[in-house]
């Protein structure tokens, strides 16, 4: 199948992403900084991949300190030099306004620590304020318009797939489009599931309890609906994936086996899927994706939240609905 040129429906350019600040980097930049950001992330209730981000945000305005402000001390920054950090990630990085929401919120956070504890005992945070407080708020942006993943067009890639005889990336967009799974939940399954007897009258089998987003360790515990058509594609990666292993969705490089990270989904989606699609598509829109396919199905919308999108309130599956209703609205007037 020939590939043609990706058809683009940005509606801004997108992020440059930022180089990760290694190590060597991190030690780079002040003792002062560097002790009280470790110490802050540590005593924090996160989750695993919150922790990750949150180290990720802290050690980035820390380079950012290296390379832009003469490593100056923590204590030392003003308002106006945290604006210029605001400008460097909109105009030089071309961050989101949710992403930049969220580093101000974590650096924020971070200044409320010093100010709550650390000011107590050091004297040069004594008269410290939080720089973050009384700021203007982040304009917000919209990243990408969220187009749907329709189910012809889910069929239509699949198909692409097979030919290329892809088996793990028909697995992956089957529980992707049909459970309606977050990658970070998917990469959970666990190989147990294809030997799950399917109770009578039943089509669908129950996973095992999955760590659903939430807060801490434990965060929320999920078990996932696989509709029984997925079940072969899972099964068809794992018998030709040629190695054991305690998880359905894993890589392989030279003898290492290791759980597929986050990243997989994303290059996946970037760099296989778009090509087929012949427009840009992440991983996020596939949820949207799975609840409207059942909305347009027919679906109770309350079901479909209770069971598929696992939402405390139908308000959020709400925002999950991407129907344009074009029936009904021609019906208005």
């Amino acid at each position: 199948m020939a590939r043609k040129e990706i058809k683009k429906n940005t509606l801004r350019e997108p992020a440059k992403k930022q180089p990760e600040v290694t190590d060597e980097m991190w030690q780079q930049v002040n003792e002062d900084y560097r002790f009280n950001a470790e110490e802050f992330v540590s005593v924090q209730d996160l989750s695993p991949q919150s922790r990750k981000q949150y180290t990720s945000v802290i050690r980035q305005f820390g380079w950012y300190m290296v390379t832009s402000m003469n490593n100056k001390l923590f204590y030392k920054i003003t308002k106006r030099d945290f604006l210029r950090y605001l400008s460097y990630i909109r105009d030089n990085r071309k961050m989101s306004s949710s992403a930049i929401s969220f580093r101000k919120s974590v650096i924020s956070s971070f200044c409320n620590h010093i100010e709550n504890i650390i000011a107590e005992e050091d004297e040069n945070y004594k008269s410290f304020r939080n720089f973050t407080r009384g700021l203007p708020a982040i304009s917000k942006n919209r990243v990408y318009e969220k187009v749907k993943v329709t189910k012809d067009e889910y069929d239509m890639m699949m198909n692409v797939l097979e030919e290329d005889e892809n088996w793990l990336g028909m697995a992956w967009l089957a529980t992707a489009f049909r459970v309606g799974a977050r990658r970070s939940e998917i990469i959970q399954f666990k190989t147990e599931i294809l030997d799950y007897e399917v109770q009578q009258d039943k089509n669908y089998i129950m996973t095992h309890n999955v760590r659903g987003k939430g807060k801490s360790i434990d965060g929320k515990p999920i078990q996932y609906m696989i509709p029984l058509d997925v079940v072969p594609h899972l099964k068809k990666w794992v018998d030709s994936r040629g190695y054991e292993s305690e998880y359905i969705f894993t890589t392989k490089y030279g003898n290492e086996i290791k759980a597929m990270s986050p990243a997989w989904a994303d290059d996946f989606c970037s760099n296989t899927l778009s090509d087929i699609l012949e427009r840009r598509v992440n991983v996020h829109i596939f949820k949207n994706s799975c609840i409207t396919y059942l909305l347009e199905s027919g679906k109770d919308i309350k079901i479909v939240s209770k069971f598929v999108a696992h939402h405390n309130d139908i308000s959020t599956t709400s925002i999950y609905d991407l129907r344009d209703f074009e029936d009904e609205k021609n019906q208005i007037f």
